[in-house]
C-alpha cells in the first residue's frame, strides 16, 4: 500500500517529468508560507485567472509592502532570466478587480476593488493615479512593470485599473500576470556540501534551482559529483508533526572528503567543523542552535526572528523555545497566531449616528444639520440653523431635529431654487376690488375715482360727503326764456350726488355770506351764470374742503370766515366758467358731428340717384322727322285694271 508521503513523491516526480529539467525556466518566489510566480503571456484578466487557478492558485494579491516586495522581486527574476531584446516595459495582471454594477469609492484604499481570492479589504495601497468612477462596466488592476526595476528594486511598482480586456483584445500594453499559491508550511532549502546539482520541482509546476523556502510537497533532485557519474536523489517536503516540515535527510548533501569545509562552508548555515579524517559538521554561533538538520542554525530566542508580522510585538515563553505575538491597540491576531489585523470597532456601533473605521481605530461622524456634541465625540447634537449670525431664511426660519425650514408672512410666496426666499403675491391679479387695486409689499388696497370715498369693508367705493354743493339745479332769480345771462344765489346741495339722500336729512338754502374786513354784516354772494349753461352740473364734493365756521343768530347752518369763503367763491367761481367750457365744447362737437352726417347721407343720395338712371340715358337720339310719301312704282298696275 502506497503511504501518503509516497504519494506526494511519486505527483512530484510526474510535475518533474511534465514541467521538464530546466533549471530556472519560472521566476518564482517563496516567503512566509507563499510562493509568487511571474510569468510574461498576452492574456486578457480571466484568462490570467484561469492559468494560475490551473495550478492551484490565484492572480497575486499586493495587501501589505512586504508583499508588495515579494512581487516586485518576481519580477526582477523575469527580467533578469529573460533576453533584453525580448523584456518589454507594461503591465502585469494582479487580483484586484471590481465587478459590473459597483462604483468606485474614493475615500476608500481600495476604492470600492476586492481580492480574486476572497479575504477582508486592506489598508495598503499604490495607485498610479485616480481610477474611474464608471459603475457601468468590469475594471481589473495591473502593476506597471518598469525595466529600471532591475537597478532601482526599491521603486515598488503602481497599480493601474482598466478594462479587463477579451481573448482577443488582452488589454492596453499588458504583458503577462502575477500568481499567488499559498501553503500550510515550508521547508528550509536543502544544502550541498559537495558538487552536484539541486533542483526543486512545486506543487505549482515552478522549476527552479534557488528558493529562500521551499513549499510543502516540493520534490527536490539532487544529483551528486560529476554528471557522467552522478546518482539522482529524490528528497519530499513534508510535515513532519503538527507545524513542523521537513525533507527527511539530516546533514548536508554530496559531502565530500575531497573538499571538507571549503565547498560551499560545508553546505553550514553558519560555522563548519572539520575532523582530522577529512569528515567535518556543523555548528552555531553563541546565542544560536543546530536543528535536526544538522544544518540550519536557529536562534535561541524564538523572537530574534520577528516572526510576528502586522505591527505585532514577539514575547518569548521563558524556559522555552515558544513565543507569543501581542498586537497593537486597535488590532488583534489572525488564525495564524502570528500576522495583526485590524479590528473594525464599527461592528459594536460606538458612535451615535456616523462610524468610520480607520487602521488601529475609528472616529465618529454625525450627519448633516447635526454636530459633535462637546467633549463626547461620539454623541450628536442638532445644529440650530435658524439661530446663525445670518439666517438662511429670507422672512421666518423654523428649526427641526437635523434641519429647518422656511415660511413666508401673509402676503408672500415661497421662492428660490432652496425655498429660502419669499416673493410678494400680486393680490390685484384676481380683481379683489370693485374698482381701482393698487398692489404692495405683502398687501393690496383699494382706490376709488375722483368724487368717491372707500366704503368701510375697503373694498366698494361711495359718493363723498360734501359741505358746500351745488344743487342739482340751480333755481333762477327770473326765468325771461330771452337767453339772457341771469343772477342766481349760491345754495348747498344734498351731499349724496344722486339724489337719494340729504346728508343732514333736511333740505335747505342758505346764503353764503363774505365777511368784510370793514363790515361785520353778510352779504350774500351771487354769481351771474348764463342761461345756456345753467343746466350743467359739475359735481365738486370731493374738491370743496371742509370749513368749520362760528354759529349765526340768523342762519341754522355755520358760515365760512371771510378768507375761507373767499377762496371757495373763486373755485365756484372757476368750475362754473370750466362747465360752461365743456357744455359748449360739447355742443361744438354735436354740430360739426350733425354737419358730417347730413354731408355724407347727401352724398349717399346722389350716389344712389346716378344708379337709377336708364342705361339707355347714355345714347343720343335722332331728331324726328316727317314721314314722306314713297313715290309710286311704275310698274304697279294701273287701278281698275287686272294684272
Amino acid at each position: 500500500m502506497v503511504t501518503s508521503n509516497g504519494l506526494l513523491l511519486l505527483l512530484g516526480l510526474l510535475g518533474q517529468l511534465c514541467a521538464g529539467a530546466a533549471a530556472d525556466s519560472e521566476a518564482v518566489v517563496c516567503e512566509g508560507t507563499a510562493c509568487y510566480t511571474a510569468h510574461w503571456g498576452k492574456l486578457s484578466a480571466a484568462e490570467a485567472q484561469h492559468r494560475c487557478n490551473e495550478n492551484g492558485g490565484n492572480l497575486a494579491t499586493v495587501k501589505s509592502e512586504e508583499e508588495a516586495r515579494h512581487v516586485q522581486e518576481a519580477l526582477v527574476q523575469l527580467l533578469k532570466t529573460t533576453a533584453p531584446s525580448k523584456a518589454k516595459p507594461g503591465k502585469f495582471w494582479i487580483g484586484l478587480q471590481r465587478e459590473k454594477g459597483k462604483c468606485t469609492y474614493h475615500d476608500l484604499p481600495m476604492k470600492g476593488f476586492s481580492w480574486v481570492g476572497g479575504g477582508e479589504d486592506t489598508t495598503y495601497s499604490n495607485w498610479y493615479k485616480a481610477s474611474k468612477s464608471s459603475c457601468i462596466s468590469k475594471r481589473c488592476v495591473s502593476l506597471i512593470l518598469d525595466l529600471s526595476l532591475i537597478h532601482h528594486p526599491s521603486h515598488l511598482p503602481k497599480w493601474y485599473d482598466g478594462p479587463c480586456g477579451t481573448p482577443d483584445a488582452p488589454g492596453s500594453s499588458i504583458e503577462g500576470f502575477l500568481c499567488k499559491f499559498n501553503f500550510k508550511g515550508m521547508c528550509s532549502p536543502l544544502a550541498l556540501g559537495g558538487p552536484g546539482q539541486l533542483t526543486y520541482t512545486t506543487p505549482f509546476q515552478a522549476t527552479t534551482s534557488s528558493l529562500k523556502a521551499v513549499p510543502f510537497a516540493s520534490v527536490a533532485n539532487v544529483a551528486c559529483g560529476d554528471e557522467a557519474e552522478s546518482k539522482t536523489n529524490y528528497y519530499l517536503c513534508k510535515e513532519t508533526t503538527a507545524g513542523v516540515f521537513h525533507w527527511g535527510s539530516s546533514g548536508p548533501l554530496c559531502v565530500s572528503p575531497k573538499f571538507g569545509c571549503s565547498f560551499n562552508n560545508g553546505g553550514c548555515q553558519q560555522d563548519c567543523f572539520e575532523g582530522g579524517d577529512g569528515s567535518f559538521r556543523c555548528g552555531c554561533r553563541p546565542g544560536f542552535r543546530l536543528l535536526d538538520d544538522l544544518v540550519t542554525c536557529a536562534s535561541r530566542n524564538p523572537c530574534s526572528s520577528n516572526p510576528c508580522t502586522g505591527g505585532g510585538m514577539c514575547h518569548s515563553v521563558p524556559l522555552s523555545e515558544n513565543y507569543t505575538c501581542h498586537c497593537p491597540r486597535g488590532y488583534q491576531l489572525d488564525s495564524s497566531q502570528v500576522h495583526c489585523v485590524d479590528i473594525d470597532e464599527c461592528q459594536d456601533s460606538p458612535c451615535d449616528q456616523e462610524c468610520i473605521n480607520t487602521p488601529g481605530g475609528f472616529h465618529c461622524e454625525c450627519w448633516v444639520g447635526y454636530q459633535s456634541s462637546g467633549s463626547k465625540e461620539e454623541a450628536c447634537e442638532d445644529v440650530d440653523e435658524c439661530a446663525a449670525a445670518y439666517s438662511p431664511c429670507a422672512q421666518s426660519c423654523t428649526n427641526t431635529d437635523g434641519s429647518f425650514y422656511c415660511s413666508c408672512k401673509e402676503g408672500y410666496i415661497m421662492s428660490g431654487e432652496d425655498s429660502t426666499q419669499c416673493e410678494d403675491i400680486d393680490e390685484c391679479l384676481g380683481n379683489p376690488c370693485d374698482t381701482l387695486c393698487i398692489n404692495t409689499d405683502g398687501s393690496f388696497r383699494c382706490g376709488c375715482p375722483a368724487g368717491f370715498e372707500l366704503a368701510p369693508n375697503g373694498v366698494s367705493c361711495t359718493r363723498g360727503t360734501v359741505f358746500s354743493e351745488l344743487p342739482a339745479r340751480p333755481p333762477q332769480k327770473e326765468d325771461k326764456g330771452d337767453g339772457k345771462e341771469s343772477t342766481v344765489p349760491l345754495t348747498e346741495m344734498p351731499g349724496s350726488l344722486n339724489g337719494s339722500k340729504d346728508v343732514s336729512n333736511r333740505a335747505q338754502t342758505t346764503d353764503l355770506s363774505i365777511q368784510s374786513d370793514s363790515s361785520t354784516a353778510s352779504v350774500p354772494l351771487e354769481i351771474e351764470v348764463s342761461s345756456e349753461a345753467s343746466d350743467v352740473w359739475l359735481d365738486l364734493g370731493t374738491y370743496l374742503p371742509t370749513t368749520s365756521g362760528h354759529s349765526q343768530p340768523t342762519h341754522e347752518d355755520s358760515v365760512p370766515a371771510h378768507g375761507d369763503s373767499d377762496t371757495d367763491g373763486q373755485k365756484l367761481l372757476l368750475f362754473y366758467i370750466l362747465g360752461t367750457v365743456v357744455a359748449i365744447s360739447l355742443l361744438l362737437a354735436l354740430a360739426l358731428g350733425l354737419l358730417i352726417y347730413l354731408k355724407r347721407k347727401a352724398k349717399k343720395e346722389e350716389i344712389k340717384e346716378k344708379k337709377a338712371q336708364n342705361a339707355a340715358d347714355s345714347y343720343s337720339w335722332i331728331p324726328e322727322r316727317a314721314e314722306s310719301r314713297a313715290p309710286e312704282n311704275q310698274y304697279s298696275p294701273t287701278p281698275g285694271t287686272d294684272c
